[in-house]
């Protein structure tokens, strides 16, 4: 019986390990990287390039990043421009900015953080 729980909790974090280890590394090796990524993702609709620089739980960033590009075509966002603030050696703010199907404009800010190298976009607290 010990011997079977034993194979079972080892097996348990053995797959544990894989699955953690298979995890995408998130975000781009410099801020003028995550910059054009991010400015393509959003100009393109490309929701997979986008999740590369999403710093959002793994288990929900696909949808997330579906969800984030669906509503940019609903809203007939186009002409998107990022900007990085203060500067591009060490931003602390991506402002994305463009114009709307009806003639208007937007203009938002999104967080940036620098993690083990890695530059991405922050939608969590910095708490």
């Amino acid at each position: 019986m010990l011997i079977g729980v034993v194979a079972i909790i080892v097996t348990w974090l053995v797959v544990v390990t894989v699955l953690i280890a298979r995890e995408p590394e998130i975000g781009v090796e410099s801020p003028q990287r995550l910059r054009a990524q991010l400015e393509h993702a959003l100009n393109e609709r490309d929701a997979e390039q986008l999740t590369g620089v999403l710093g959002y739980p793994p288990g929900h960033v696909e949808d997330f990043a579906g969800a984030y590009v669906a509503r940019l075509d609903d809203t007939g966002a186009h002409a998107i421009e990022v900007t990085l603030e203060p500067g591009t050696a060490a931003p602390r703010v991506a402002k994305v900015s463009g114009r709307l199907a009806g003639g208007g404009t937007f203009a938002y800010r999104v967080a940036v953080a620098e993690r083990d190298g890695s530059w991405r976009l922050e939608f969590t607290p910095p708490l």
